[in-house]
């Protein structure tokens, strides 16, 4: 048994933060080949219908990237999926907590 103590995880900087909105905004055109601009995509509008228009494959295309990238395992089962998926802010902040890579 080690006695080392895994360091706790540091809130992200605002910088870090909006850096990684960045990075997911443009992992999420590139997957689903929109025609828009990463940065014109409102981080705190609704990804699903009347936000950005995403629908449930468009949801699991994102969650199997952000599962290559990140090492965040999403089920698509969960009744947590409306949280998470709920903006891209939502979405980051899930990233942030639960990321291994």
């Amino acid at each position: 048994m080690s006695d080392k103590v895994a360091p706790l995880r540091q809130p992200p900087s605002p910088a870090d933060t909006a850096a990684l909105l960045r990075e997911v905004a443009g992992l999420i055109v590139e997957a689903l080949n929109l025609e828009i601009a990463p940065g014109d995509i409102d981080p705190d509008q609704p990804l699903y219908g009347e936000g950005l228009g995403l629908d449930s494959i468009d949801i699991l295309e994102i969650a199997l990237v952000v599962s290559k990238q990140y090492g965040v395992q999403l089920r698509a089962d969960s009744e947590e999926n409306l949280r998470i998926f709920g903006s891209l802010r939502q979405l980051v902040d899930h990233i942030t907590a639960h990321r291994t890579k």
